[in-house]
């Protein structure tokens, strides 16, 4: 990518599915710590190929656009952690999701308006 070239959609889809496989290998980590070895290697298995996407999308797109992106992977963490393990989703919890997600906005959004100056 040229400096000063604007990020393209694939790289922020890529660093999407990143987030998303790598947070669902944290969360088979977090499983394998009680149901067993296989889980942690499947979870590593799957954060591996989160990194490989992400390094991928590094190609279509600035830094400082993409990386805010995996940001994302805490509101996959909320409903996973909620939903998987039953675990108490509070205000607090949502309020900062909350921040990170209109944080990622701002990022992303603010790209799109340098590169037009």
């Amino acid at each position: 990518m040229v400096a000063g070239a604007t990020t393209q959609p694939q790289g922020i889809a890529l660093m999407v599915v990143s987030s998303l496989f790598a947070c669902t290998g944290q969360l088979l980590w977090k499983l394998g710590a009680t149901d067993g070895a296989w889980l942690v290697l499947v979870g590593f298995a799957l954060y591996a190929l989160g990194a490989v996407l992400m390094l991928a999308a590094y190609r279509f797109g600035e830094l400082s656009v993409l990386q805010p992106i995996l940001g994302l992977s805490y509101v996959l963490s909320l409903a996973l952690g909620a939903w998987w393990l039953h675990e108490q989703v509070t205000a607090g919890r949502v309020l900062g999701v909350v921040a990170v997600v209109a944080g990622v906005a701002l990022v992303a959004g603010s790209q799109s308006k340098s590169s037009e100056a």
